[in-house]
């Protein structure tokens, strides 16, 4: 599936479950939303974060996203700080974070349903996060 960066822009259902290694797993569920700004889009989410054993909390974070070389889309962190790059035609990177590395995924073969997965890996961190998006439904989200 091709995708663009303008077809992101809108609202989205997501739900992410997080498994830690040795430490208990999360699950969030909220909504992102994609909107236009200045030469690409914003993303915010916000969302109830459960983690096991622990009390439920509210959970949000943003980034900006704008069209990048070619196909590509380049995800900033909502200081402008480089963060990853999407290329829809191999849809994975890399961002390191010192001491820690984070790995991501996209498929985008389910459209407009789309994932996300992150393996993150560090002297402190073993996790992989998976994010499901998915239009709302009129009416019921």
């Amino acid at each position: 599936m091709h995708v663009s960066l303008e077809d992101f822009e809108g609202a989205w259902v997501l739900e992410r479950r997080i498994v830690h290694d040795g430490a208990p797993d999360a699950q969030f569920r909220g909504s992102a939303r994609f909107r236009s700004h200045g030469d690409g889009l914003v993303y915010e989410e916000k969302g109830l974060l459960k983690i096991e054993g622990h009390r439920a909390t509210t959970a949000q974070r943003s980034y900006l996203w704008r069209a990048g070389q070619g196909e590509q889309i380049e995800v900033l962190f909502d200081d402008g700080r480089p963060f990853h790059v999407i290329d829809p035609k191999a849809p994975q990177d890399t961002h390191f974070c010192d001491p820690d590395t984070y790995e991501v995924a996209y498929k985008f073969g389910g459209w407009p349903d789309w994932i996300s997965t992150w393996k993150v890996s560090g002297p402190k961190k073993a996790y992989q996060m998976v994010s499901t998006y998915r239009r709302p439904v009129e009416g019921i989200d």
